[in-house]
């Protein structure tokens, strides 16, 4: 298996960027990944998990992320704000919520859904091709879109990334390139993944058919007990403070 996508949320909800290589913080992050999210006035997060606009906005960022471009879909005007003073964006996302947000950094632990396996997550691209099979009204990118996971690896049979978690308390052990990774667990799914990632519009059944599918094609690497429901896909994993500055690129090869 090898290492064949590297992508990163800069704003935790938003549009992905895909990278050549990416840098390990000290917190056990990508650099840039999720180091952004928005908050409402109760220092909620605003996510897709609780609300579907989400999905209509866009956004694109300079390659330094000092900058950020957003815009509704299908509209052709669009927002240029530094990330540095990220109050204007606020500004102009409360007014596209309806409701008064703050965007705050973190620029070492990002915002992670997981506190516990907080490190990339990982799926392959042989993965995203058998689930396409599952639902072939979708296209293999709008897959890739709906999951958002930060590594996609090649070289390998689907659900091949499953074999990188291990038993029920167990912290696998395995290596991406020079960097040192513990894998946990299969991901539990949200409801994300059930809705189309520009418009929001939902996938009839999405949850049940995965499920379904997902445990008829259970490959016999995956530990069976780690899936006390089927609506799980790519692996949550952590990474030792000792990888602290080292460097993931395309290409590096996945060895335990």
């Amino acid at each position: 298996m090898r290492l064949d996508k590297i992508q990163i949320f800069p704003i935790k909800s938003l549009d992905g960027v895909c990278l050549n290589e990416a840098r390990l913080t000290e917190g056990g992050i990508l650099e840039n990944d999720r180091a952004w999210a928005i908050f409402d006035e109760a220092g909620r997060v605003v996510n897709g998990k609780r609300t579907a606009r989400v999905h209509e906005l866009r956004c694109e960022f300079d390659d330094g992320f000092q900058e950020v471009r957003v815009w509704q879909n299908q509209d052709s005007a669009r927002g240029q704000f530094s990330l540095a003073e990220p109050s204007r964006l606020a500004e102009w996302l409360g007014e596209f919520f309806g409701f008064r947000v703050e965007v705050r950094r973190e620029a070492m632990k990002g915002f992670p859904d997981d506190h516990t396996a907080f490190g990339p997550t990982i799926i392959s691209e042989a993965s995203l091709h058998t689930i396409q099979t599952w639902f072939p009204e979708l296209t293999v990118e709008s897959l890739r879109r709906r999951f958002r996971a930060n590594l996609e690896l090649g070289g390998c049979e689907a659900f091949g990334e499953d074999r990188l978690f291990g038993a029920p308390e167990e912290l696998k052990p395995f290596e991406l390139g020079a960097v040192k990774f513990l894998g946990h667990n299969p991901c539990q799914r949200c409801v994300v993944p059930t809705r189309d990632p520009d418009s929001g519009q939902g996938v009839a059944d999405f949850q049940k058919k995965f499920m379904e599918q997902r445990k008829k094609f259970l490959p016999p690497w995956a530990n069976a007990l780690r899936f006390n429901h089927y609506y799980r896909f790519a692996v949550n994993t952590s990474v030792p403070p000792s990888e602290a500055g080292k460097t993931l690129r395309l290409g590096d090869v996945v060895a335990w």
